[in-house]
């Protein structure tokens, strides 16, 4: 049977509060699984303001309604609001999703800081961040995370080396075609790495035609085609909120096309993790989102 991998980033306190107990609940009424990926820290999303400099940034605000899926009070924390501390704030419900039967893992420590920091930072920096999060989440989960999904899909070799460290099992930090072993200049790093595979709704929103209401056709014409296992990113403030008529479309159309809805841990136990192909690490751009990612390359050695 093919395999969809559900990846839920939660960015938000807002999301964390609202998207979270909505996807939970659609999931379980699915029979689906997912792993959601929490964001542990502060919720400093005004601060993204700064984006607006980077290239692509303004055009993605424009196309996705920033404002209508985030909300005001949201795009006000860090900057006129103390930005709340979600980890502390929503433990019960960060716990109830793992008591409700899905994987959970850390998606960042404050989510602007690591999107922003993370590409010029150094170890020192990055590993600050890293074991603020694993911290916090040992002491609301009793355990430590296994799973690491990079918020913003963004990276760098010091983030790199301490998925390993740190005591990953899997982490989904980038994008690419298949699960693989990172090298960064020339260093193998050995915490597999299952890449996002599919295009997010809101990276596909406003381009070419495509609106709120076509995005999820759109999305399974491409799955209908695809060969091998898929890993698909969405967000708890968006696919959580204004999207989850179309998430739940999503979910009819996979499961008519036969793929298994599973998490991140569920997909990895298919593999042979140790004979999984090596492949270089780049940092692209990405239609439909602002900034350099970092993407799989091509395999190592070529």
């Amino acid at each position: 049977m093919k395999r969809l991998a559900l990846k839920i980033d939660v960015d938000t306190y807002r999301g964390t509060q609202r998207g979270v107990p909505a996807l939970v609940e659609l999931l379980s009424r699915r029979q689906a699984g997912a792993s959601f990926l929490f964001s542990l820290g502060p919720d400093n999303t005004g601060r993204a303001i700064r984006r607006a400099f980077r290239p692509g940034f303004m055009q993605k605000v424009q196309r996705t309604s920033v404002l209508e899926h985030y909300g005001l009070l949201t795009l006000m924390y860090g900057v006129l609001l103390p930005g709340p501390n979600i980890g502390r704030r929503c433990a019960s419900t960060l716990r109830a999703v793992r008591d409700a039967g899905f994987e959970v893992g850390v998606h960042c420590w404050d989510h602007v800081r690591w999107q922003d920091g993370v590409s010029g930072a150094d170890n020192a920096w990055v590993e600050t961040e890293m074991t603020r999060a694993v911290e916090r989440f040992t002491q609301i989960f009793g355990e430590a995370p296994r799973v690491h999904g990079a918020a913003g899909w963004q990276m760098n070799r010091h983030a790199l080396r301490l998925t390993q460290r740190l005591g990953y099992s899997i982490s989904s930090d980038g994008r690419g075609t298949h699960p693989f072993l990172p090298v960064i200049d020339g260093e193998l790093i050995a915490c597999p790495q299952l890449p996002t595979t599919l295009p997010t709704l809101d990276e596909l929103i406003g381009v070419d035609g495509i609106t709120a209401d076509t995005v999820a056709d759109h999305l399974l014409a491409l799955t209908e085609t695809a060969s091998g296992d898929q890993v698909f990113t969405l967000h708890a403030e968006l696919e959580g909120m204004r999207l989850l008529p179309q998430f739940e479309r999503l979910l009819d159309g996979w499961q008519a096309q036969g793929f298994s809805l599973v998490s991140m841990a569920d997909l990895a136990a298919s593999l042979d993790l140790k004979q999984l192909p090596h492949h270089e690490v780049r940092f692209e751009e990405i239609p439909g989102r602002s900034g350099k990612l970092f993407v799989q390359g091509p395999a190592f050695p070529g």
